[in-house]
């Protein structure tokens, strides 16, 4: 033994103090916090703005009206899963009227979602840092696609993550060599996999086709990791199972009410969308040309990526998920902005590779990120202001009857605290053309019939969101011209929103 060995074992010689070790949860919780921070910075202008996009607003009105007894699909209509009125009338249950609560539950959806998008960079070999950037991007690319506020992606955009972050490890865990291990892993990883993809999809129904792909890929990987087929069978049915119970639960729930009640459930979920017009092919262009322009950072880096070398199995997987994101987007056709919003994530983890071997790539990215953020993105929301002063206005003048929001947002009826005159409270049921029958109704009789109810106040728009339903604008016009008479405008997007009051009827002045 030498010298210098028989110092190391010598116990005379006082060994050296162990470095303090961090513990394996202080860079997650940095990283989290860090996250949380920028969500926070980039989303909080918005903050008690009730007018971010008229889809979440009207999510709010059904959640608190649910709380109040009301029964999505009957007492008041729209498409969308229960479970996403779930979340909104759980947010009511938070102090305050709703609207900067849903705002701050989004912001930690969004801000958990990064913290997924991170940890799906890292899967894909990126560093730390390229990680991270990443992360930050997607928070950055939220507000540019409409998901200012609490849109349906921003909820659901964290259980596709998740399990697309587990569908990631799935290399890892074949890699364990053939075997009872590897493949009891697999079946664990995809339960939770697939019951992630099912809440998802109770949230949007398009998530359906992300979550076939997450266990489509598992079973492949069960194979490899020598499962026999007896038991990628069971497997299979057990995964199925756990993404369609939270649905199954909707439907056995409404179908236990009566055929009436479940035959307006299935016709609102699964019949209406078929019946939609479609848009003119010009504005579909426009859109997809925005669509193309705001995503072009994303796509560029996802070329590349897809050039880069070495080609590794969670890239493959990765990429799969991202074609499963495009069909479901291309599903929908009518390519609004938000509906991008779920090809975001994927997209932030292919580029982390990109951005971590090319220097220049990310100040790039956040140039063009912030330049499009500052010339899209309303710092004041001036509306703001004027949709709480109308719905101060509907509250004061309708006492003994229901306000009518023929045009506008549905927000009102939630501010004003009013009784609503119909189920189709989201105006574009009846308003625009695009919904012309399509809402299971006759919609020039509902009209009829909310005007024959005589509401104390009618509020509209001088420029319309989309192409007006000229039947019912008739309808509405005429009876405006007959029996109401303007007492307030105030600015709302291109235009303005009027508030018309009934003949008879005193005009009270919000309160300054």
């Amino acid at each position: 033994m030498s010298a210098s060995t028989r110092r190391i074992v010598d116990p005379a010689v006082p060994a050296p103090e162990p470095r303090p070790q961090r513990t394996t949860t202080a860079r997650p919780l940095s990283i989290a916090l860090l996250l949380l921070a920028v969500a926070v910075l980039i989303r909080c202008h918005d903050f008690g703005n009730p007018v971010i996009h008229v889809d979440e607003q009207f999510y709010l009105l059904v959640g608190d009206r649910m709380l109040h007894g009301a029964l999505p699909y009957v007492d008041i209509w729209d498409r969308k899963p229960v479970g996403l009125f779930l979340i909104f009338a759980a947010i009511r249950l938070l102090p305050g009227d709703g609207i900067l609560a849903y705002q701050l539950v989004a912001t930690l959806f969004a801000a958990g979602t990064a913290l997924l998008v991170e940890r799906g960079a890292r899967r894909l070999g990126a560093s730390r840092g390229a990680a991270l950037v990443a992360a930050i991007a997607y928070l950055l690319w939220l507000p540019l696609l409409s998901g200012r506020g609490g849109q349906s992606p921003v909820f659901y955009n964290l259980f596709m993550t998740a399990a697309a972050v587990l569908t990631l490890r799935l290399p890892e865990l074949a890699a364990r060599g053939a075997g009872r291990g590897a493949a009891r892993a697999i079946v664990v990883n995809g339960a939770a996999t697939c019951f992630l993809a099912g809440l998802a999809i109770q949230t949007k129904y398009t998530p359906a086709v992300e979550g076939s792909f997450f266990g489509v890929a598992h079973l492949w990987y069960l194979r490899r990791a020598g499962g026999k087929w007896p038991v990628i069978g069971l497997a299979a049915l057990l995964w199925v199972m756990l993404a369609i119970v939270p649905t199954a639960a909707v439907v056995l729930d409404y179908a236990r009410r009566g055929p009436a009640v479940f035959q307006a459930f299935w016709f609102s979920n699964f019949a209406s969308i078929t019946l939609r017009k479609g848009y003119p092919a010009a504005k579909i262009a426009a859109r997809m040309a925005g669509n193309i322009g705001q995503m072009s950072p994303f796509l560029l880096c996802t070329i590349v990526s897809w050039r880069m070398r070495p080609w590794t199995a969670e890239k493959t997987l990765a990429f799969g998920w991202l074609g499963a994101a495009l069909v479901a987007f291309a599903m929908i056709g009518a390519f609004f902005d938000h509906y991008v919003l779920p090809l975001v994530a994927p997209f932030a983890i292919l580029a982390a590779p990109v951005l971590d071997r090319y220097r220049f790539a990310t100040p790039a990215l956040f140039v063009v990120g912030l330049g499009l953020f500052v010339a899209r993105v309303p710092i004041r929301p001036v509306d703001a202001a004027g949709v709480r002063t109308v719905a101060a206005v509907m509250r004061a003048t309708s006492a003994g009857g229901c306000p009518y929001v023929f045009a506008g947002d549905s927000i009102l009826y939630h501010l004003a605290r009013t009784c609503l005159p119909t189920t189709r409270v989201f105006p574009s049921t009846l308003v625009y053309e695009p919904e012309r029958g399509a809402s299971g109704i006759d919609e020039v009789a509902e009209v009829r019939r909310i005007l024959a109810g005589a509401p104390p106040v009618i509020v509209t728009l001088d420029t319309p969101f989309a192409e007006w339903n000229r039947q019912t604008l008739g309808l509405v016009e005429t009876a405006l011209r007959r029996d109401y008479r303007p007492v307030l405008a105030v600015p709302r997007e291109a235009g303005h929103m009027i508030v018309y009051l009934r003949q008879g009827r005193r005009f009270h002045a919000p309160a300054s």
